[in-house]
């Protein structure tokens, strides 16, 4: 059993949902049962929010979520119909006849289970189940939409419900590359790579797969294949690390220009301070990224933290009341900042690659402003301007 995730560039016209059906139908002639999870064609989501922005300027979640998941109703439609011309019965199903419950998180819901019932009948009638990517229904039976890059997500739940053999991510490009291709031409396609790095690639700003779908890859031992609809050839694979992998030191560099940075000044330098700060920012669903504490100097510090752009109005908010409340002197936001990441699983061996990084920054004269680490991952926040030079010189520089 495959499940194939099809996104919106693979479906973005009518000749590229005929070429989805050719292909799924090629697949089921292999002997293969599909499970086809298909995006919202093209820029239809965009659109849609462009039309929302027009008649409205308040946007309750409720009925935004109601508007997006149009998208992929039709999409799942016209691929039903597109297969049905191929002599190939198939079925679509929203993502709550599917059987996705999520919580009552509007625009971001996060799916708690899944109950495939409906699709593994119309499995067993040797129907292809075409299911709406990017959407569920909360346990207030509301519609709800996961977020961005919410049908891979949808994709790869529905492979760990179902016990998948297979969920293959079909995308415009032809797989996770070493660096992005358009900053770095250069950069090569990987053959494969692991659950840990490809989470650290989708966190640091990687965008060809979303960090909650390779973390329910990683949680549940769904091996993943990505790869481009335009030419079906063989992509990256996405799976538990084994001794067979290639260790490479480094395997990418990714960069993030989607982040602003907020500082706090003159904070109290007291315990449960810093904890009061980050907690409300939390309640307002802000999730913080990179967090750097100066050095105390008489009794006061300076904080600073990373957040998403789209969430800048919401943290500032909250800080600048939190401040207030805890008798800090100042709150400011940077938003032309970017994050450079290094990632590679061989970097837990192999000391040294750090100092290498820094070096080679240095030498440009670009400023390190941030700095984060995990066992397999470096990253530093610069300055905008100068990210895709940094990403170049960090490519060559470790030999990508």
């Amino acid at each position: 059993m495959i499940v194939q995730k099809f996104g919106g560039t693979s479906v973005g016209d009518v000749d590229r949902i005929r070429a989805v059906a050719d292909h799924i139908a090629r697949t089921r002639k292999h002997g293969n049962e599909v499970v086809a999870v298909v995006s919202a064609m093209g820029k239809t989501t965009d659109d849609l929010i462009r039309l929302a922005n027009e008649v409205s300027h308040s946007h309750p979640g409720r009925e935004l979520d109601m508007l997006l998941t149009s998208g992929e109703r039709i999409s799942m439609s016209l691929l039903s119909m597109a297969l049905a011309d191929l002599e190939i019965d198939a079925t679509s199903f929203t993502g709550s006849q599917a059987g996705i419950i999520t919580d009552t998180d509007h625009t971001r819901a996060k799916i708690l289970e899944i109950h495939p019932s409906r699709i593994l009948e119309s499995i067993k009638r040797g129907s292809v189940p075409v299911v709406a990517g990017f959407q569920g229904v909360s346990t207030d039976k509301d519609v709800t939409t996961l977020g961005r890059g919410g049908s891979d997500t949808t994709a790869v739940a529905l492979a760990a419900a179902l016990n998948a053999d297979l969920c293959e991510i079909y995308t415009d490009v032809s797989g996770i590359f070493s660096a992005d291709p358009r900053v770095v031409p250069t950069a090569h396609k990987l053959n494969e790579i692991s659950y840990d790095e490809m989470l650290e690639l989708a966190a640091s700003g990687g965008r060809v797969l979303a960090l909650r779908s390779v973390e329910f890859a990683k949680n549940h031992h769904v091996t993943l294949h990505v790869r481009s609809s335009f030419t079906w050839e063989p992509g990256t694979w996405v799976r538990e690390e084994n001794e067979e992998m290639e260790q490479a030191v480094v395997s990418a560099v990714s960069h993030d220009t989607s982040e602003v940075k907020v500082t706090i000044t003159g904070v109290p330098d007291m315990p449960g301070i810093a904890a009061r700060i980050f907690r409300e920012i939390a309640d307002v669903g802000v999730n913080v990224d990179m967090i750097v504490q100066n050095t105390s100097r008489e009794g006061l510090t300076d904080i600073s933290f990373t957040v998403p752009k789209d969430d800048m109005n919401a943290t500032m908010n909250v800080a600048a009341q939190a401040a207030k409340e805890i008798g800090a002197r100042d709150v400011y936001a940077d938003p032309d900042i970017a994050r450079v990441s290094l990632v590679g699983a061989g970097m837990k061996t192999n000391p040294g690659v750090t100092a290498k990084m820094f070096e080679t920054l240095a030498k440009e004269g670009i400023n390190i402003e941030m700095i984060s680490t995990s066992a397999i991952r470096i990253s530093c926040v610069v300055r905008e301007d100068v990210i895709e030079r940094a990403v170049q010189l960090l490519h060559e520089a470790f030999e990508l």
